[in-house]
């Protein structure tokens, strides 16, 4: 089969290799496509491998059962789906609790496996993978429903984990309109009464916000946290999501959420938020606010996000690629050109 492999610091090539042999609890998956994140990013800039032989990436995977474990029941060949993204022990505390993202047996760095940070992943012609991450689609378009397994799960669970404070009347900041920024939008527009404020550097990615249902966008710039409490009677967000997650970013966070808010950190760029032990006041860190550092989501999370998408209150915005043009997608993401999701279909 072809896979888009990692096989040295920054070198990504297309190669020919075995389909992959599956144990008695695993499925083998024929991709049908396959999403493109800043993570693969940031794994393709790492001055060095993941592994010592060449890696797949992708963990963003829809696709059709195409062989089945000899001890995997309640699955079919054929059966279309998506793959949970955090493939945990499944039995420790955590794990039952449905936890699965933040599983014991991944120690105090809390990310189980994952496919193309480790295990092989899905930018390829076929994936191996634990019978108990797969998570049916129906009919679902394999371009809508590849996203869905990070893009959707990660922002469901951000927003999930905040729903006690959006309220009707509340404000919900999405700072970031991008593959994951959108579909937040689209998901608190379907979960909560919350007025949705959009926050970008880009114009075309504000237009992306409105369809998406943001009642409200703001360019980004030096006075971009004094604007949002000026909309706010003074008073700051009750949630802010940050998907992107540079110093600027971190920063507008904390100077824009409410007291007793929450500001939730998703993006991974690096950026350190000023949380200070001092009395509140001004533009520094109010009284009661929250701060969490959100990573990818529970199974359940995802199951809600499918029955989201089959909803129709879930879409995608997707830009489509071959397989073979991996590198110029991923060039493209980096440049900011993307809107919404590239995709990936082998």
């Amino acid at each position: 089969m072809r896979a888009l492999q990692l096989t040295d610091p920054g070198v990504l090539e297309l190669r020919e290799v075995p389909v992959p042999e599956i144990g008695p609890d695993e499925l083998l998956l024929r991709v049908g496509a396959a999403g493109i994140c800043h993570s693969d990013l940031h794994v393709l800039h790492l001055p060095f491998t993941m592994r010592a032989e060449p890696l797949t990436l992708g963990h963003e995977v829809a696709g059709t059962i195409e062989a089945i474990g000899g001890e995997v029941g309640g699955r079919a060949v054929g059966e279309r789906g998506i793959v949970y993204l955090c493939w945990s022990c499944g039995v420790c505390r955590e794990c039952v609790s449905g936890n699965e993202n933040v599983c014991r047996a991944a120690g105090r760095t809390a990310m189980p496996p994952c496919p193309g940070l480790g295990p092989d992943g899905g930018m390829a012609e076929y994936i191996r993978i634990p019978a108990r991450s797969f998570v049916p689609i129906g009919e679902m378009d394999f371009l809508q429903a590849a996203p869905l397994a990070d893009a959707a799960l990660t922002s469901y669970h951000a927003i999930h984990g905040v729903r006690d404070q959006l309220r009707p009347g509340s404000t919900a900041v999405v700072i970031g309109v991008g593959g994951l920024g959108h579909v937040a939008v689209q998901i608190l527009a379907a979960v909560s009464a919350a007025r949705i404020i959009a926050v970008d550097v880009s114009e075309d990615k504000l237009d992306l916000a409105a369809r998406c249902g943001a009642a409200e966008w703001l360019l980004s710039g030096a006075d971009t946290a004094r604007e949002i409490l000026d909309r706010t009677d003074g008073r700051g967000a009750e949630a802010v999501f940050d998907f992107v997650g540079v110093d600027q970013t971190a920063k507008l966070a904390v100077e824009s959420v409410a007291p007793n808010g929450a500001y939730r950190m998703v993006g991974l760029g690096g950026g350190a938020p000023e949380l200070t032990a001092a009395p509140a006041g001004g533009p520094g860190w109010p009284w009661g606010a929250s701060v969490r550092k959100s990573y990818g989501g529970t199974k359940s999370d995802l199951i809600d996000s499918v029955a989201l998408a089959e909803a129709g209150k879930l879409r995608i915005e997707v830009e489509k690629y071959d397989l073979a043009d991996g590198r110029d997608a991923l060039d493209r993401l980096e440049r900011g050109l993307v809107g919404g999701r590239a995709v990936l279909v082998p």
